[in-house]
């Protein structure tokens, strides 16, 4: 400060030292100086300069300020105060009140300095790495420099950093920073930066933006945080709105269930401070950014029902129904509610199921409603809750259905003891009030909105006027009101739910035409030159007439069409009709309509048009316009163009549906052959491993047979031995015979199994070689009988085939046995030179055992016996297997020529249908010169049954892949 006193105490010297002077004398010392303490002195005193003399100080030292950005990194004290001058000099924040004026000059100001400043981009590019500095003194002053560029050119600015290496990376790492100032304003600065910018906006929410500001949110208080809070909110807002990558992402990293715990506010009379209303406002129109109509329907589906899964609907509606909740909080609830609900059907039963807390339960449905009818509550409140029904409405026809059943007669409580929401809607239709009037209209024709079991539905209700009169219909009284000339407002609701009543609806219309008053009145309104205000009014009544017209059955002899269509051009003319018409699309209020769903109007003067009102005008509109220039004959053709057209809509519905249901019995088909392969595979390894244990069994029979041959050789005195006591070698080599004859018959048996294997496979490829779905479906059906007898007898063959195999090992253990014996026995034999005493013990012993291996031996005869006898069994059911495989094989050939008989037939279907699709053609011709419009659809689902139609001539396609 000393420097700073030495330069400025030169200007009592005399008038030439002016603040201009003086900058210049600090700015030759910062590009002169040597020593380091001057220079920053001589930063110091120009921060001090830089609020009260902006302008001067901006011009002459903002090249020298970058140049000690660039050159004097290594003091932290200098770059700080370098940053902070160039603050004062960009932003336009000032604490004075200023003027007008002066504050425009300030705001161009900045704008201009910051044009300077980053003009070079390296600028930008510089103060982005000082921000990757921890000192404080650096990167506070960074931060809010480049938050103050941001403000003054945030496009500019955004389009530098985009482009800078690491540029959005660095500025997320403010997020983690401890000190909280820091962090604060980094959020600021990230707000800035992601302003109406998708690139960025991406960046920052891939950079793991929304689990830092979330933990943020949660550790300063949720809702009951401060200004934080918001601000964090804000930025949450700028990433999410209009951006379906990052909500996308939102929902995908599971962080809609942590804004759960946002709403967790109580019943609780106390504790709304003005942050927590401006906070919890915010968090309820971030929920509204994720369920927002104007998503994608994909998207905001998704989003519905993560938000019901969670419970976070459950709280909304808790606040819903809570006591002492601030009127634009409870506003804002109910609004995002609506969109949370809206068109999705499970989050509409559940907001259906929810009562209020009052004695008795009251459904939440009645309770709003009741607001909406009550003209003392605030208008905004009406309006949010007349969205809330709309939502609740929408694609919703279980709920059109409850809500139109309480206004018929078997379901209205005769106790009245409680109200429904039908009697709610009638007393609001019919009360003094206006406003209550249109939105009494607006929800009833939302509850008929393209369902047409509703429309006739309501025909039945039955409305009591006075005592002593009888009942009449809700269609009389709303038509009965209209000719009364009550306020407009009132007349355009009932003619808007009059429209929507009416149209696509010939019943409907048959009712309103039989009460010979109506027609009258709309002709007398229409041709009335009224003014500018009525003009709406009478607009109304031609696009009603116009429908009694279009969807006009004519069931009513007196008011067919044509007699409608001669009325209009004497009562009223042709042209005069379309130009009134025309006055609903023209009104100003229409296109406002037409943008959203939620009726948002600043006043309720301005609460005309329904938006699903505008559609339904829209669609409308030219096809009356058509409809009144046709001749009684065009008509008549148009009609029987119609009934053909139906007719031949039926048809090829009916070869649809047969289509279909021989798609589902080839899936069916197709799965049991999978499972009849998974099956033979697996029959087909346990056989391998039976073989593999065969083998393994003759194996080791051949090295016994070694090992006996041996032994004989040594043992023929033992052999003379055993001939005297009964045991003959020819007998034990007969049996070896027969062991043999045994094992070539099993070998053939396993033989004459591979071929019935492979005949199956055989039937099986010409199971699936069928050329239509038809023959496929009969030959799989029975191709899978004759494979399961297969099956079994193939089965019945594997439980043969193990038997055998056990008899083999036990007659091998028998003969191991029978050696070890006979080496025993040898042993013995040779050992008789010992003693006489010793010899005769031992011979009476062999004696013994020689008995015991004649008894053995006669077991073993018997089993042989047993066993040729299961080999003829087994022979005869081979035989019968090859009886059933020439069966099969004729069955075969017989299906061959059913499927080519079946594909004649298909191609004569064919054929049948390629002349209905001419004639179809033909009669849209037909219907194009008569000038009726040909809808798209009807060619789209002709297209769709011509692709059909390939599909089913060349089915083999499909069964090539089974």
């Amino acid at each position: 400060m000393n420097f700073l006193r030495g330069v400025m105490g030169g200007q009592s010297a005399g008038p030439q030292h002016t603040e201009a002077e003086t900058i210049q004398k600090l700015c030759d010392r910062v590009a002169s100086s040597t020593l380091l303490d001057d220079r920053r002195n001589a930063v110091r005193a120009l921060k001090s300069l830089s609020k009260k003399y902006r302008l001067e100080v901006g011009i002459q030292a903002m090249d020298h300020l970058i140049r000690v950005l660039q050159t004097d990194r290594s003091d932290s004290e200098i770059i700080g105060y370098a940053l902070d001058t160039l603050y004062n000099i960009i932003s336009n924040d000032e604490e004075e009140e200023v003027e007008e004026n002066s504050t425009r000059q300030s705001e161009d100001l900045g704008s201009q300095f910051t044009e300077i400043f980053i003009k070079q981009q390296e600028n930008v590019t510089l103060l982005l790495s000082l921000l990757e500095e921890f000192d404080f003194h650096v990167r506070w002053p960074g931060v809010k420099l480049l938050t103050s560029l941001l403000k003054q050119l945030g496009p500019q600015v955004q389009q530098i950093i985009l482009v800078s290496p690491m540029g959005v990376s660095r500025l997320m790492d403010l997020l983690a920073d401890s000190r909280e100032v820091i962090r604060n304003d980094g959020v600021l600065l990230l707000q800035a930066l992601t302003r109406s910018n998708g690139a960025i906006q991406k960046i920052v929410a891939f950079e793991n933006a929304f689990e830092r500001l979330l933990d943020i949110i949660t550790e300063e208080g949720n809702s009951d945080g401060g200004i934080v809070v918001e601000d964090c909110l804000l930025l949450l807002q700028n990433l999410l709105k209009n951006n379906n990558s990052n909500q996308n992402f939102f929902k995908e990293g599971s962080y809609i269930q942590r804004m759960k715990p946002w709403f967790e506010v109580g019943d609780e009379n106390s504790g709304w401070s003005a942050q927590k209303v401006t906070n919890l406002h915010l968090m309820l129109q971030l929920v509204r950014v994720l369920v927002s109509p104007t998503n994608p329907p994909g998207a905001t589906s998704s989003c519905q029902k993560a938000m019901f899964q969670c419970g976070l609907l459950q709280q909304l509606c808790t606040i819903l129904m809570a006591t002492g909740v601030p009127a634009d909080i409870l506003t804002e609830t109910i609004n995002t509610v609506s969109e949370v609900i809206r068109g999705c059907q499970v989050n509409q039963d559940y907001f259906a199921s929810v009562n209020a807390p009052s004695n008795p339960p009251r459904p939440a449905i009645v309770v709003l409603l009741m607001s909406m009818v009550n003209e003392r509550q605030p208008f905004v409140l009406r309006c949010a809750v007349l969205y809330c029904f709309q939502c609740f409405l929408y694609k919703n026809q279980k709920g059109q259905g409850e809500i139109v059943s309480t206004l018929l007669p078997s379901t209205i409580d005769a106790t009245g003891n409680s109200v429904s929401a039908g009697q709610l809607l009638c007393g609001g239709l019919f009360s003094t009030d206006s406003l209550s009037n249109w939105c009494a209209a607006v929800a009833l024709a939302h509850a008929l909105q393209e369902n047409a079991t509703q429309k006739e539905q309501l025909l039945r209700v039955q409305l009591a006027t006075s005592i002593g009169n009888p009942p009449v219909s809700l269609l009389q009284q709303c038509t009965n009101i209209l000719s009364q000339g009550s306020k407009i407002q009132t007349r355009v609701g009932l003619l808007m739910l009059l429209c929507t009543w009416l149209s696509n609806c010939p019943i409907a219309v048959t009712h309103f035409l039989h009460n010979s008053a109506n027609v009258p009145f709309l002709t007398g309104q229409i041709a009335e030159n009224l003014g500018e205000e009525e003009q709406l009014v009478q607009g109304l009544c031609a696009l009603l007439l116009g429908i009694s017209i279009y969807f006009n059955d004519n069931s009513l002899e007196s008011y067919m069409k044509e007699k409608l269509k001669q009325l209009i051009e004497k009562r009223i003319g042709k042209e005069n009709f379309i130009e009134k018409l025309g006055f609903i699309s023209k009104h100003e209020l229409y296109s406002r309509a037409s943008q959203k769903p939620q009726p948002n109007f600043p006043s309720p003067e301005y609460m005309i048009f329904d938006h699903e009102f505008t559609k339904l005008v829209k669609e409308l509109e030219g096809v009356i316009t058509k409809a009144i220039y046709k001749s009684s004959e065009e008509d008549k053709k148009e009609e029987e163009v119609k009934k053909t057209l139906e007719q031949h809509d039926n048809i090829v519905t009916h070869y649809k549906n047969m289509i279909r249901e021989q798609d589902l019995q080839l899936e069916e088909l197709r799965q049991q052959v999978s499972t009849l392969k998974c099956q033979n595979e697996q029959l087909q390894t346990a056989v391998t491993q039976q073989v593999s244990q065969i083998q393994q069994h003759k194996d080791q029979y051949n090295l016994l047979k070694i090992q006996l041959g041996k032994d004989n050789q040594h043992q023929g005195s033992y052999s003379e031995g055993a001939q005297m006591n009964g045991i003959q070698p020819e007998e034990i080599s007969r049996l070896r015979e027969e062991i043999e004859e045994l094992k070539r018959n099993r070998e053939l048996l396993q033989s004459q199994l591979t071929e019935k294997d492979s005949v199956i496979e055989n039937l099986k490829s010409s199971q699936t070689s069928g050329t239509n779905e038809q023959s496929a479906a009969i030959a799989s059906a029975r191709d899978f009988e004759e494979v399961a007898e297969l099956k079994q007898e193939l089965a019945t063959l594997k439980s043969q085939l193990n038997s055998q195999s056990v008899e083999i090992t036990k007659l091998q253990t028998e003969k191991q046995e029978l050696l070890q014996k006979t080496e025993a026995f040898a042993k013995s034999a040779e050992i008789q030179g010992e003693s006489e005493t010793v010899i005769a013990t031992k011979t009476t012993d062999v004696e013994g055992r020689l008995s015991a291996l004649l008894q053995e031996t006669k077991e073993l005869k018997n089993e042989i016996k047993a066993l040729s006898e299961e080999r003829t069994a087994i022979k005869e059911q081979l035989d019968s297997s090859n009886s059933t495989i020439a069966i099969l094989q004729t069955e075969k050939d017989k299906l061959e020529l059913e499927i080519t008989d079946s594909k004649k037939e298909q191609d004569d279907l064919l054929v049948l249908l390629a002349d209905q699709d001419q004639k179809i053609l033909s009669l849209k011709n037909k219907l194009k010169d008569l000038g009726h419009p040909v809808e798209e659809e009807d060619e789209l689902e002709s297209g769709d049954q011509e692709d059909e139609d390939d599909e089913s001539e060349d089915p083999g396609k499909d069964l090539d892949h089974i």
